[in-house]
Protein backbone atom coordinates (compact mmCIF):
# COMPACT_ATOMS: atom_id res chain seq x y z
CA UNK A 1 0.00 0.00 0.00
CA UNK A 2 1.53 3.30 -1.04
CA UNK A 3 1.74 6.09 1.50
CA UNK A 4 -0.80 8.82 1.39
CA UNK A 5 0.15 12.49 1.44
CA UNK A 6 -2.17 15.21 2.66
CA UNK A 7 -1.27 18.84 2.14
CA UNK A 8 -3.03 21.66 3.95
CA UNK A 9 -2.11 25.16 5.02
CA UNK A 10 -1.05 25.80 8.62
CA UNK A 11 -1.61 22.17 9.66
CA UNK A 12 0.84 19.28 9.47
CA UNK A 13 -0.32 15.77 8.67
CA UNK A 14 1.72 12.60 9.12
CA UNK A 15 0.77 9.60 7.03
CA UNK A 16 2.38 6.24 6.34
CA UNK A 17 1.96 2.89 4.71
CA UNK A 18 0.31 -0.17 6.28
CA UNK A 19 3.61 -1.42 7.67
CA UNK A 20 4.64 1.91 9.14
CA UNK A 21 7.84 1.73 7.14
CA UNK A 22 7.58 5.14 5.54
CA UNK A 23 6.26 8.30 7.03
CA UNK A 24 5.61 11.40 4.98
CA UNK A 25 5.18 14.75 6.66
CA UNK A 26 3.71 17.48 4.54
CA UNK A 27 3.09 20.83 6.07
CA UNK A 28 3.20 24.55 5.61
CA UNK A 29 4.66 27.26 7.79
CA UNK A 30 4.96 30.09 5.29
CA UNK A 31 3.18 28.55 2.32
CA UNK A 32 6.21 26.34 1.67
CA UNK A 33 6.22 22.55 1.53
CA UNK A 34 8.54 20.43 3.62
CA UNK A 35 8.90 16.66 3.31
CA UNK A 36 10.34 14.35 5.96
CA UNK A 37 10.83 10.68 5.17
CA UNK A 38 11.90 7.95 7.56
CA UNK A 39 13.13 4.38 7.43
CA UNK A 40 11.55 1.23 8.89
CA UNK A 41 13.13 1.96 12.29
CA UNK A 42 11.45 5.33 12.55
CA UNK A 43 14.68 7.23 11.99
CA UNK A 44 14.54 10.33 9.82
CA UNK A 45 16.71 9.73 6.80
CA UNK A 46 15.85 12.60 4.50
CA UNK A 47 14.49 16.08 4.87
CA UNK A 48 13.76 18.30 1.93
CA UNK A 49 12.34 21.76 1.76
CA UNK A 50 11.97 24.80 -0.41
CA UNK A 51 15.18 26.87 -0.47
CA UNK A 52 13.06 30.01 -0.45
CA UNK A 53 11.50 29.06 2.89
CA UNK A 54 14.09 31.29 4.52
CA UNK A 55 12.10 34.29 5.54
CA UNK A 56 12.75 37.60 7.17
CA UNK A 57 12.81 35.80 10.52
CA UNK A 58 15.82 33.74 9.40
CA UNK A 59 17.70 36.80 8.20
CA UNK A 60 16.80 38.68 11.38
CA UNK A 61 18.15 35.78 13.44
CA UNK A 62 21.38 35.77 11.42
CA UNK A 63 21.73 39.53 11.87
CA UNK A 64 21.31 39.17 15.61
CA UNK A 65 23.92 36.41 15.66
CA UNK A 66 26.43 38.52 13.74
CA UNK A 67 25.72 41.57 15.90
CA UNK A 68 26.77 39.65 19.02
CA UNK A 69 30.27 39.63 17.47
CA UNK A 70 30.33 43.44 17.24
CA UNK A 71 32.72 44.96 19.79
CA UNK A 72 30.56 47.65 21.41
CA UNK A 73 33.06 48.37 24.20
CA UNK A 74 35.65 49.27 21.57
CA UNK A 75 33.64 52.42 20.88
CA UNK A 76 32.61 53.08 24.49
CA UNK A 77 29.12 51.88 23.57
CA UNK A 78 28.59 54.96 21.40
CA UNK A 79 27.77 52.99 18.24
CA UNK A 80 24.87 50.64 17.55
CA UNK A 81 25.85 47.08 16.57
CA UNK A 82 26.87 47.14 12.90
CA UNK A 83 26.86 44.24 10.43
CA UNK A 84 27.90 44.44 6.78
CA UNK A 85 25.42 43.06 4.29
CA UNK A 86 27.90 40.69 2.69
CA UNK A 87 28.62 39.07 6.07
CA UNK A 88 25.16 37.51 5.77
CA UNK A 89 26.33 35.80 2.56
CA UNK A 90 28.73 33.77 4.70
CA UNK A 91 25.67 32.23 6.39
CA UNK A 92 23.20 32.14 3.47
CA UNK A 93 24.33 31.10 0.00
CA UNK A 94 21.28 32.48 -1.81
CA UNK A 95 22.21 36.16 -2.14
CA UNK A 96 19.04 37.05 -4.01
CA UNK A 97 16.92 35.68 -1.18
CA UNK A 98 19.02 37.53 1.41
CA UNK A 99 18.65 40.82 -0.45
CA UNK A 100 14.90 40.31 -0.81
CA UNK A 101 14.41 39.66 2.92
CA UNK A 102 16.62 42.61 3.83
CA UNK A 103 14.52 44.87 1.61
CA UNK A 104 11.40 43.67 3.41
CA UNK A 105 12.94 44.45 6.81
CA UNK A 106 13.97 47.88 5.55
CA UNK A 107 10.55 48.62 4.06
CA UNK A 108 8.90 47.72 7.37
CA UNK A 109 11.10 50.22 9.19
CA UNK A 110 12.89 47.56 11.24
CA UNK A 111 16.28 47.84 9.54
CA UNK A 112 18.41 50.66 8.13
CA UNK A 113 21.16 50.36 5.51
CA UNK A 114 24.12 52.67 4.98
CA UNK A 115 26.62 52.99 2.14
CA UNK A 116 30.15 52.93 3.55
CA UNK A 117 32.58 55.20 1.77
CA UNK A 118 35.56 52.85 1.54
CA UNK A 119 33.88 50.47 -0.94
CA UNK A 120 30.89 50.98 -3.24
CA UNK A 121 29.79 47.40 -2.48
CA UNK A 122 30.06 47.76 1.31
CA UNK A 123 26.71 48.33 3.02
CA UNK A 124 26.24 48.53 6.78
CA UNK A 125 23.09 47.21 8.45
CA UNK A 126 21.75 48.50 11.75
CA UNK A 127 18.45 47.81 13.49
CA UNK A 128 16.42 51.02 13.38
CA UNK A 129 15.70 51.16 17.11
CA UNK A 130 19.39 50.63 17.94
CA UNK A 131 20.24 53.47 15.57
CA UNK A 132 17.66 55.77 17.12
CA UNK A 133 18.82 55.00 20.66
CA UNK A 134 22.52 55.62 19.97
CA UNK A 135 21.92 58.75 17.89
CA UNK A 136 19.72 60.28 20.59
CA UNK A 137 22.21 59.23 23.26
CA UNK A 138 24.92 61.14 21.42
CA UNK A 139 22.67 64.14 20.84
CA UNK A 140 21.67 64.59 24.50
CA UNK A 141 22.08 68.23 25.51
CA UNK A 142 23.07 69.43 22.02
CA UNK A 143 21.37 72.18 20.05
CA UNK A 144 20.86 69.81 17.13
CA UNK A 145 18.73 67.36 19.19
CA UNK A 146 15.31 68.67 18.15
CA UNK A 147 16.17 68.63 14.44
CA UNK A 148 17.64 65.12 14.70
CA UNK A 149 14.52 63.84 16.48
CA UNK A 150 12.39 65.28 13.69
CA UNK A 151 14.58 63.54 11.11
CA UNK A 152 14.41 60.18 12.90
CA UNK A 153 10.62 60.41 13.16
CA UNK A 154 10.43 60.77 9.37
CA UNK A 155 13.14 58.21 8.62
CA UNK A 156 12.40 55.17 10.75
CA UNK A 157 8.72 54.42 9.99
CA UNK A 158 9.76 52.87 6.69
CA UNK A 159 12.15 55.01 4.67
CA UNK A 160 14.59 52.72 2.86
CA UNK A 161 16.62 55.41 1.09
CA UNK A 162 20.41 55.34 1.25
CA UNK A 163 20.66 59.01 0.30
CA UNK A 164 18.46 62.08 0.01
CA UNK A 165 18.43 64.92 -2.51
CA UNK A 166 17.61 68.51 -1.66
CA UNK A 167 14.14 68.36 -3.19
CA UNK A 168 13.12 65.46 -0.95
CA UNK A 169 14.62 67.07 2.14
CA UNK A 170 12.87 70.38 1.49
CA UNK A 171 9.54 69.36 -0.03
CA UNK A 172 8.81 65.90 1.39
CA UNK A 173 10.60 65.96 4.74
CA UNK A 174 9.98 69.73 5.11
CA UNK A 175 13.44 70.63 6.39
CA UNK A 176 14.97 74.07 5.96
CA UNK A 177 18.51 74.62 4.69
CA UNK A 178 19.66 75.47 8.21
CA UNK A 179 18.12 72.25 9.56
CA UNK A 180 19.92 70.20 6.89
CA UNK A 181 23.15 71.87 8.00
CA UNK A 182 22.42 70.78 11.59
CA UNK A 183 21.76 67.19 10.45
CA UNK A 184 25.14 67.13 8.71
CA UNK A 185 26.75 68.59 11.84
CA UNK A 186 25.17 65.85 13.97
CA UNK A 187 26.50 63.12 11.67
CA UNK A 188 23.21 61.53 10.60
CA UNK A 189 23.87 62.89 7.10
CA UNK A 190 27.14 63.21 5.19
CA UNK A 191 27.62 65.09 1.94
CA UNK A 192 27.35 62.88 -1.15
CA UNK A 193 27.66 65.66 -3.72
CA UNK A 194 26.21 69.11 -4.30
CA UNK A 195 22.57 68.94 -3.22
CA UNK A 196 22.48 65.36 -1.89
CA UNK A 197 23.47 63.53 1.28
CA UNK A 198 24.14 59.98 2.43
CA UNK A 199 22.34 58.57 5.45
CA UNK A 200 25.12 58.06 7.98
CA UNK A 201 26.02 56.53 11.33
CA UNK A 202 27.44 59.27 13.58
CA UNK A 203 31.01 58.65 14.78
CA UNK A 204 31.45 55.67 12.45
CA UNK A 205 34.84 56.81 11.13
CA UNK A 206 36.69 54.87 13.82
CA UNK A 207 34.67 51.74 13.03
CA UNK A 208 35.58 51.96 9.33
CA UNK A 209 39.26 52.51 10.17
CA UNK A 210 39.40 49.47 12.47
CA UNK A 211 37.38 47.35 10.05
CA UNK A 212 39.68 48.00 7.08
CA UNK A 213 42.84 47.50 9.14
CA UNK A 214 41.47 44.28 10.64
CA UNK A 215 40.43 42.91 7.27
CA UNK A 216 43.94 43.41 5.88
CA UNK A 217 45.51 41.78 8.93
CA UNK A 218 43.23 38.72 8.80
CA UNK A 219 43.75 38.29 5.06
CA UNK A 220 47.49 38.52 5.77
CA UNK A 221 47.17 35.62 8.22
CA UNK A 222 45.58 33.48 5.51
CA UNK A 223 48.21 34.49 2.97
CA UNK A 224 51.10 33.69 5.33
CA UNK A 225 49.71 30.26 6.21
CA UNK A 226 51.27 27.21 4.57
CA UNK A 227 50.22 27.11 0.90
CA UNK A 228 48.09 30.18 1.60
CA UNK A 229 45.45 27.97 3.22
CA UNK A 230 44.06 27.66 6.73
CA UNK A 231 41.12 25.90 8.33
CA UNK A 232 38.31 28.28 9.17
CA UNK A 233 38.12 26.98 12.75
CA UNK A 234 41.87 27.50 13.20
CA UNK A 235 41.68 31.09 11.95
CA UNK A 236 38.70 31.83 14.19
CA UNK A 237 40.71 30.54 17.14
CA UNK A 238 43.70 32.77 16.48
CA UNK A 239 44.50 35.43 19.06
CA UNK A 240 43.86 38.94 17.79
CA UNK A 241 46.81 41.22 17.15
CA UNK A 242 47.06 44.97 17.69
CA UNK A 243 45.77 45.41 14.13
CA UNK A 244 42.66 43.32 14.77
CA UNK A 245 40.26 45.13 17.08
CA UNK A 246 37.14 43.05 16.37
CA UNK A 247 36.54 39.41 17.20
CA UNK A 248 38.17 37.08 14.67
CA UNK A 249 34.80 35.55 13.76
CA UNK A 250 33.51 39.00 12.77
CA UNK A 251 36.35 39.35 10.26
CA UNK A 252 36.04 35.75 9.05
CA UNK A 253 32.39 36.37 8.17
CA UNK A 254 33.61 39.46 6.30
CA UNK A 255 36.29 37.84 4.15
CA UNK A 256 34.10 34.79 3.42
CA UNK A 257 30.99 36.80 2.59
CA UNK A 258 32.94 39.27 0.44
CA UNK A 259 34.56 36.29 -1.35
CA UNK A 260 38.05 37.56 -0.53
CA UNK A 261 39.00 33.95 0.20
CA UNK A 262 37.98 30.72 -1.47
CA UNK A 263 36.06 28.25 0.70
CA UNK A 264 36.87 24.57 0.20
CA UNK A 265 35.00 21.83 2.05
CA UNK A 266 37.30 19.13 3.44
CA UNK A 267 36.92 16.23 5.85
CA UNK A 268 38.58 18.44 8.49
CA UNK A 269 36.19 21.31 7.92
CA UNK A 270 36.07 24.43 5.76
CA UNK A 271 39.44 25.42 4.35
CA UNK A 272 40.02 29.07 3.48
CA UNK A 273 42.37 29.69 0.57
CA UNK A 274 43.98 33.06 -0.10
CA UNK A 275 43.06 34.60 -3.45
CA UNK A 276 45.76 36.74 -5.09
CA UNK A 277 44.97 40.43 -5.28
CA UNK A 278 42.58 40.58 -2.33
CA UNK A 279 44.95 42.07 0.24
CA UNK A 280 44.73 45.62 -1.00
Amino acid sequence: MLPETVTVRSVIYVTGDSHGKICHVTGDSHGKICHVTGDSHGKICHVTGDSHAEGAADIRSSLQKLMTLFSRKLFNDSLPPVVLKHQLYSLHSDKTSVDKQLNELRASGELLMFQLGFDSEAFALVFAEDYRAKVLQGEAGRETLETVEKFLDKLIPGCSDLSFNKEKMLKEFLFTDSEITRLVKSGVLTVRDAGSWWLSIPNSGKFIKYFIKGRKAVLGMVKKSRYGEILKTELEGRRTTSHVKFQMKYHVHDIVGAELVECIQTTSGTLLRYVDGNDN
